[in-house]
């Protein structure tokens, strides 16, 4: 059984025919957005977050006003920079969105993705070490997030004010949040790693792999290894795995001309799984689905990475506003999802 989401960057433009023309309008729609998605039966809300561009960018703020409007969605980032991030401070406002929310949060952490910041971490007071990696930063970072929000003493005490020395630890602490953390892997290596560590599993519509395969297959390939080294780790939590995917039903004529164009098969937008560079990397970026209902069932049951995984995340067009996203979000709950193995 399946849950799918909607993975939202908040992105925001003034260019012509955009409803979501500036960050306020971007950020009070994702709550609009999060409230249909829940009335419609989706089963998550996740936001991507970026820093230096037209996209959202503080998440937690956001997640709580989510959680303050709604009571059964689940709420997610995918992904955090953890680059940009105090990993204590962040654990306290983590807790306490989680307790806002009443145990729903699911947060998505990762190493980061290009952005047009010649060095965005840096400027925001994170700056490497000599001779670190951005992904070795990052996995350091990580790795005192999850030991702070696992209740484990991280400071110590001044006996003046505790008495006995003690290890003090952060404040709030909410049950059950680290088993809910996520982590936004690449490559297989990246996914074995993840195993190991024993947090969950996300794959974006893009991977560092270029093999010829789909992003479906390579996607498949990665969930394994992932869930192979999960239970070589000896962790005994079931884990969770989501994939995205871009998909556009097309049921109205407003549909039609939004994404008429894009359903020709061969045109741009619609030409199957791309390769490209990324980080100096070969990648593969997945596809586009477009259609009527009956062609997208046919096709998104072929896709081996959306089998393989639990969670299907649904990438949202977010210039095109709150009222067009959670049509689409109806029809994908009523005619697509169910035959992918979601059931409400």
């Amino acid at each position: 059984m399946k849950n799918i989401g909607f993975l939202s960057f908040g992105h925001w433009s003034t260019a012509p025919g955009s409803h979501i023309r500036s960050a306020e309008e971007s950020i009070l729609a994702t709550i609009d957005l999060t409230v249909a998605a829940e009335e419609v039966g989706l089963d998550g809300a996740w936001l991507r977050v970026h820093h230096f561009e037209q996209n959202l960018s503080s998440p937690f703020p956001l997640l709580a006003a989510m959680a303050v409007g709604t009571s059964r969605i689940e709420l997610g980032t995918g992904v955090i920079n953890m680059r940009y991030e105090n990993p204590l401070y962040m654990a306290e406002l983590a807790a306490t969105t989680d307790i806002l929310s009443g145990g729903r949060l699911q947060l998505g952490l990762s190493r980061g993705s290009p952005e047009p910041a010649a060095d965005g971490p840096g400027t925001f007071g994170y700056p490497l070490k000599p001779g670190q990696l951005p992904v070795e930063d990052a996995h350091e970072r990580i790795a005192l997030f999850r030991r702070a929000i696992a209740g484990q003493g991280l400071a110590a005490s001044d006996p003046r004010h505790t008495g006995e020395p003690q290890d003090l630890p952060i404040v709030p602490f909410s049950p059950g949040l680290s088993d809910r953390i996520w982590y936004g892997a690449g490559n297989i290596e990246s996914a074995k790693t993840v195993g190991t560590l024993g947090m969950n599993l996300m794959s974006s519509t893009l991977v560092l792999e270029a093999t010829g395969e789909s992003l479906g297959d390579i996607q498949a390939r990665q969930i394994a290894a992932y869930r192979e080294a999960y239970a070589a780790a000896g962790h005994t939590r079931t884990p969770r795995v989501s994939v995205s995917r871009s998909i556009l039903p097309i049921t109205t004529p407003e549909d039609h001309a939004h994404f008429g164009g894009i359903a020709i098969e061969g045109s741009f937008g619609n030409r199957g799984d791309q390769v490209g560079i990324i980080d100096n990397v070969r990648a593969t970026f997945g596809r586009t689905y477009v259609g009527e209902p009956d062609k997208l069932v046919a096709e998104l049951g072929k896709d081996h990475g959306i089998a393989a995984a639990d969670t299907l995340l649904l990438t949202v067009p977010n210039q095109l506003g709150v009222t067009h996203n959670a049509h689409t979000f109806a029809v994908i709950v009523s005619e697509i999802a169910p035959a992918l193995g979601w059931r409400d």
